[in-house]
């Protein structure tokens, strides 16, 4: 399978986010820039969620219908042509980190999926069911992982 490079200028892959995109700065999403899609996808979609998280894996983010030419979204954007969906906070968007006061940094992992059609989720969905429907049907996939202790 294919791999997509996925980055950020605003942090580097396993290093902590800037307070500007957690819920203690401005809680928007951090400027995000990937490498070309495989031949043959027809959709991107973006999820960031925290594997890290008490009651189990947090989705703070879910973006479907992503234009597949597209290499990157602007912060506080959402990548153009996809729809956002709504997180587990019940809020449709992006929400930044914000673990437990005291808990070591928590893993929040922004993933990138190629897809070969769109795929459609129901108005609510978690990390766990967004997954068995994209890694079955994943073209290519990157991640990228910051961490944030509060």
């Amino acid at each position: 399978m294919t791999e997509i490079e996925l980055s950020s200028s605003a942090f580097r892959d396993r290093e902590p986010i800037p307070e500007r995109y957690t819920q203690d700065g401005d809680n928007v999403s951090p400027p995000l820039s990937w490498s070309p899609a495989p031949a043959g996808t027809k959709e991107l979609v973006l999820m960031c969620e925290d594997p890290d998280a008490p009651s189990g894996t947090y989705l703070h983010w879910l973006v479907t219908g992503i234009d597949p030419v597209r290499d990157g979204v602007a912060t506080g954007r959402t990548p153009f042509g996809g729809t956002a969906h709504l997180n587990a906070f019940g809020d449709e968007g992006y929400d930044g980190p914000g673990p437990p006061i005291g808990d070591p940094a928590h893993r929040y992992v922004f993933r990138l999926f190629a897809l070969p059609e769109p795929v459609a989720f129901p108005d609510r969905v978690s990390a766990d069911e967004a997954h068995r429907a994209l890694d079955r049907r994943r073209l290519a996939a990157g991640t990228l992982t910051g961490l944030h202790q509060r």
